[in-house]
């Protein structure tokens, strides 16, 4: 039995070196001699925390604003044009139609005169639809439900069945188009849809888009624990994101929507680390290498895999990441805990650090003799 104890005792004191001493004694470290250029990484003097990426390349940036600017002048046409020019890639033509949404906050008179002159576009519907919802939920505001005053709930509650019923009307004006249905799927939780109705709606979505991003991401949020899900659901959902991802689609990200979920609700929740989780963070990060470099949504999600992978112990990986980011440090893992830059470069350098990564010598600077 004495023996039996001494190894409980032994295996208790292990766990509570990696659990409190390790990381202490590592963030030491990362302050006093992490030095970031000696592992691949941008040093800590340029990391810029106004952004999770790179901006826009300018003509991308100068095309968006050349369409808000005859927007809020009152010509609905270069706002068509750009939603329609997107085609049939229905993620691209959804982030467009989100900018357009963005320019209606300010001014969005242009927005009735195109329904006016259009009545038959799906876009302009859909858009106005989707404005709809965003501003009921604007009036609930993003708390839990109990901490949402009553009057405000029951305005969210009561506008969601118009929008929805918009977004029914924008779908008959284009079968083929998801975009109505993506808007649908978004509602159905705050309009308190049971699984059949709003199965009945994402069978709708899938049918025409199967692998919206944006539709995945809105689904996930219904089947977490908060709405009409549970944890099980969501992981369930979002291991299934995984699989279906086609090559160049940034879909496999949602179940990194879905572990931020898990933590953001209960700090204190810990990560799994199992086979199978790592065995998934390591197929996302191959998923993500064969993403257009360009694609606006992949920094924030490489920002979301690097803290996935120092949570799980993968950290030669998680470092590799942490290269691929660059110096970009204003993504959600690390504004929760306070200084983004801070917190930024005190996982990097744990990452680092617990990778066991060999830093690269310091090149040798002869001085001139006299």
């Amino acid at each position: 039995m004495t023996i039996f104890l001494a190894i409980a005792l032994g295996v208790f004191l292990i766990g509570l070196y990696l659990l409190f001493i390790t990381p202490l004694r590592v963030d030491r470290w990362v302050e006093t001699h992490f030095v970031a250029s000696a592992y691949g990484l941008p040093p800590r003097e340029v990391l810029d925390n106004r952004r999770p990426g790179p901006p826009p390349p300018a003509h991308r940036a100068q095309e968006m604003q050349s369409v808000a600017d005859a927007a809020w002048a009152g010509d609905w046409h270069p706002a068509a044009r750009y939603v329609r020019e997107a085609g049939e890639d229905w993620d691209e033509r959804w982030d467009r139609l989100e900018l357009l949404r963005q320019v209606a906050r300010e001014d969005d008179a242009w927005l009735d005169a195109w329904r006016a002159a259009e009545p038959g576009n799906c876009d302009a519907a859909t858009l106005h639809a989707r404005i709809m919802v965003r501003r009921a939920w604007e009036i609930r505001g993003g708390a839990f439900a109990h901490q949402v005053p009553a009057s405000d709930m029951n305005r969210f509650r009561a506008m969601l069945p118009d929008a929805i019923e918009e977004a029914r009307k924008a779908a008959l004006l284009d079968p083929a188009n998801p975009g109505p249905w993506v808007v649908m799927v978004t509602a159905a939780r705050g309009a308190q849809y049971g699984h059949a109705q709003f199965n009945w709606l994402w069978e709708g979505l899938i049918a025409r888009a199967p692998h919206h991003y944006e539709g995945h991401c809105q689904a996930l949020q219904y089947w977490c624990a908060k709405w009409y899900g549970s944890n099980r659901r969501m992981m369930r959902f979002a291991r299934q994101a995984v699989r279906k991802a086609p090559a160049g689609s940034p879909l496999a990200g949602v179940y990194l929507h879905a572990l931020n979920e898990l933590t953001a609700r209960s700090p204190s929740t810990a990560l799994p680390v199992t086979p199978r989780t790592r065995s998934l963070l390591k197929r996302i990060a191959a998923s993500f290498d064969q993403v257009a470099p360009d694609d606006e949504r992949l920094p924030l999600l490489r920002h979301l895999l690097a803290s996935a992978m120092l949570r799980s112990m993968m950290y030669a990986p998680a470092l590799e990441q942490f290269r691929r980011i660059g110096p970009w440090c204003g993504a959600e893992p690390w504004r929760t805990e306070g200084n983004p830059a801070v917190a930024f470069e005190a996982a990097r350098g744990r990452a680092a650090k617990l990778s066991r990564t060999r830093p690269a010598p310091a090149p040798q600077v002869y001085g001139l003799s006299r």
